[in-house]
């Protein structure tokens, strides 16, 4: 079906505009509107409005009353409904739990357009509005709250949001294939409460009704709630099934009904999602944001291309397991040089193509042959600990392809920002891509992600050996001099990671000594549902091995852990000095060389006191030029190490 390149409603006079009555299904977000395949919302919409749907947006609608969600009146087939691009609470709260200020999803970066567990709030003012109108829920929030799940912000395993969001059925992953199977379903008259047998999609059941696949396992809610192993030993079954071709159904008792997940869909195949790429996208935000400046996440992505869909990095902490899932899919070299050619195009294009990647930017297909025929394997990582002897490593076909961005007509320079997996890079025997990223495609700075040097907190990240990082920083660097070039590594870490104990975490900081780095940012660990890493936290059990995991669940502990690591801070010295003595490590507190920190302040004799806490300059040397928070070849320990900070001026 062709459509014209426009907008699609967002308040009923555009809906008018277009002759509608009234629209198929109205999609709510909790983000702005944003027309861009960078957006789950204009990817659905638009792969929907293809198939001859119509399609009305409902952005961040007023939610405290059901006024708003009758904008359009009711939609003939039913209500989809996302919380945005993120969780809400994520979106809303830090690590922490400090309320954010900004909000890159929201007009101008304001906060508050949206509601905490935006999701279920949303779908009460719908039923609240029509009653029984058909609703289907997906997105990240959902696709990752599908089971019982840990709730960081209220410290409990919380039910399903299908379950508290009273939505039909709820879609988990990428929703192309789901949402238009529904859609032709409900087209055809099929009630949303008969619809049982569809791929990707969870719903409430009673226990006698049929389920139509093979179930993996059943689990009750009651039990999940109290018993810390139970819900690990849920968590790592739910995990198994993830994959298409080899996962089964799951079912979660509640009293008297039964929550199922169907299998997973199978994922989009290369000319498939050639065919979502390919339409008629604005690339932009909605005008009706522009008096205001704009929505602030289209920034990162105006100029940048996605190329690829899935993860088998596969690490603890990230939920791309969970939702997009471990199976790597790609579009045509053809596809993204159409994308390619369309930046060019754009009237504020400066040349510059400021990404080509995805989860990690170096995949383009499943880790191996094995998984198209019999899915991922459910007992072992393809990278990690070591990368899995039947690992298939070829960056060839992405290479060319970022030679023929470069070759087109006004592009000056490709660049590649998503996350590099550089154990990846260093087990392919062809040198020939990580050269030409180090020489052509790095834009001062590449982001890496070791997160910590301890050996048995990498293993609870599912992460490679730190010595694999340090031999990819050693080429790194080799290469970086031979083009001539003065480029430099930005490090990913992560503090409080369980597994990681206060022992740990002086390790990572000596290790950050040893190197002369001084890391602008470190992340701690932020407990968000559908990850590994945020089930050891709650119940100190590795979900995937069923073996007990220390964690630093006491925020004191947490808040050492994270100034071990920024030691060079002055404001972090009575955090150090704690944590050292604790450790025993009293050592480490003085003037010598491999000291974190100085002694304590001392009085003088005129009644003042010597100022000697933090480290200062002479934890970080004299004449380092690298941006702060970055790793340089002079940051070894025969070069010159970077400056922290700029003196203030007077």
């Amino acid at each position: 079906m062709e459509t014209t390149m426009q907008f699609l409603p967002i308040c009923r006079a555009d809906m008018e505009k277009r002759g509608w009555d009234r629209p198929d299904f109205v999609y709510v977000t909790g983000d702005a509107y944003v027309d861009h395949p960078s957006f789950g919302v204009a990817i659905i919409s638009r792969v929907l409005e293809h198939a001859g749907f119509r399609v009305a947006i409902l952005s961040q609608p007023e939610y405290r009353s059901c006024d708003a969600f009758r904008e359009y009146g009711r939609p003939r087939l039913g209500f989809l409904v996302t919380a945005g691009n993120i969780d809400s609470m994520v979106a809303h709260y830090t690590v922490s739990g400090k309320k954010r200020t900004y909000d890159y999803y929201s007009p101008a970066g304001k906060a508050g357009l949206r509601p905490d567990r935006a999701t279920i709030v949303y779908c009460n003012r719908i039923r609240e509005a029509y009653g029984d109108v058909p609703i289907i829920i997906g997105g990240l929030e959902a696709s990752l709250r599908r089971f019982a799940h840990y709730d960081y912000w209220s410290g409990k395993i919380r039910r399903s949001i299908l379950v508290d969001s009273r939505a039909d059925i709820l879609t988990y992953g990428m929703g192309e294939k789901i949402l238009l199977r529904l859609a032709e379903l409900l087209d055809r008259g099929v009630p949303i409460r008969k619809i049982r047998d569809v791929r990707g999609c969870v719903y409430m059941a009673s226990p006698e009704d049929k389920i139509h696949f093979e179930v993996a396992d059943t689990f009750d809610y009651n039990v999940l709630k109290s018993d810390d192993r139970a819900y690990a030993e849920a968590f790592g079954i739910q995990y198994k099934n993830q994959d298409a071709i080899s996962g089964k159904a799951i079912a979660e008792r509640y009293d008297d009904k039964l929550l199922v997940q169907n299998p997973p869909m199978p994922p989009l195949e290369r000319e498939e999602l050639d065919a979502v790429y390919a339409l008629p996208y604005m690339r932009t935000y909605h005008p009706s944001y522009e008096a205001v400046g704009g929505v602030p996440a289209i920034e990162e992505v105006r100029f940048s291309i996605t190329h690829n869909r899935g993860c088998f990095g596969a690490c603890n902490f990230c939920a791309l397991a969970f939702h997009q899932g471990r199976t790597v899919r790609s579009r045509s070299v053809e596809s993204v040089l159409r994308e390619a050619e369309l930046i060019t195009q754009m009237p504020d294009f400066k040349g510059y193509i400021h990404d080509v990647g995805g989860p990690t930017a170096n995949f383009r297909y499943p880790a191996c042959d094995k998984q198209l025929r019999d899915g991922v394997c459910t007992g072992r990582k393809c990278l990690a600990p070591t990368p899995c002897k039947n690992l298939k490593v070829d960056h060839s076909e992405y290479r060319d392809m970022i030679q023929k961005i470069e070759a087109l007509p006004k592009v000056k320079r490709v660049f590649i920002r998503s996350g590099i997996r550089f154990d990846y890079l260093l087990a392919d025997t062809d040198g020939s891509f990580f050269e030409k990223l180090v020489r052509d495609n790095v834009s001062g700075q590449l982001k890496v992600a070791p997160e910590h040097c301890s050996s048995a907190v990498l293993r609870c990240m599912g992460k490679p050996d730190f010595a694999v990082y340090e031999q990819f920083r050693k080429r790194y660097f080799e290469l970086t001099k031979q083009v001539g070039k003065e480029q430099y590594l930005v490090p990913y870490l992560m503090s409080s990671h369980p597994g990681s104990t206060l022992s740990d975490a002086l390790s990572l900081a000596l290790c950050l000594k040893r190197d002369h780095y001084a890391p602008e940012q470190v992340q701690d660990f932020y407990p968000t549902p559908g990850t590994a890493s945020t089930v050891m936290f709650k119940t100190g059990i590795n979900p995937l091995t069923m073996k007990p995991v220390y964690v630093a669940t006491d925020y004191h502990e947490k808040q050492l852990q994270r100034a071990l690591l920024q030691y060079n801070r002055p404001q972090n010295a009575p955090l150090v000095r704690e944590a050292l003595v604790r450790l025993g490590r009293e050592d480490l507190i003085g003037y010598g060389e491999a000291c974190l920190l100085r002694p304590e302040r001392t009085p003088r004799r005129d009644g003042g006191q010597r100022k000697s806490q933090g480290m200062g300059k002479r934890a970080v040397g004299k004449g380092g030029k690298a941006p702060v928070g970055t790793v340089s070849e002079k940051r070894s320990p025969s070069h010159k190490p970077q400056r922290t900070a700029k003196k203030k001026k007077r």
